[in-house]
């Protein structure tokens, strides 16, 4: 394995944990928790998860700013429209942090992760 395919391969395993992890909450953790009166258990595995979000984040910020370094992608529309996807998501999840019961942004961070995934499935193929 090349150092490129490494750094690859850390960046798709970043991707998965931020929005697998999105998808495992919002199609089995809030479900199966919503109707328990305590929200205690919801919160935490909420708040783990964000403490690996940030993790997945901050390796993907590294991997991602060294892979278009490497393959000269700065110039690409698709990568500056992902940043600019990526900008708008953190903004939205910083509001969520901060307005919680605000549950309508944690669909829009959804869809907007998966937009991200379908550019970077496209820059892929430079």
């Amino acid at each position: 394995m090349s150092t490129w395919e490494f750094i690859r391969y850390l960046h798709l395993v970043a991707m998965a944990f931020f929005v697998g992890g999105q998808l495992v909450l919002v199609a089995a953790v809030v479900p199966a928790t919503r109707s328990l009166p305590d929200k205690t258990t919801i919160r935490a595995i909420a708040r783990r998860f964000g403490v690996g979000s940030l993790v997945a984040v901050v390796v993907l910020i590294v991997t991602g700013s060294l892979m278009a370094e490497h393959y000269s992608l700065w110039g690409s529309s698709d990568l500056q429209i992902k940043l600019g996807l990526v900008v708008l998501t953190a903004l939205l999840i910083v509001w969520h942090m901060r307005k919680p019961t605000l549950h309508a942004i944690e669909g829009v961070v959804f869809i907007l992760s998966l937009a991200i995934v379908w550019l970077g499935v496209a820059i892929s193929h430079y």
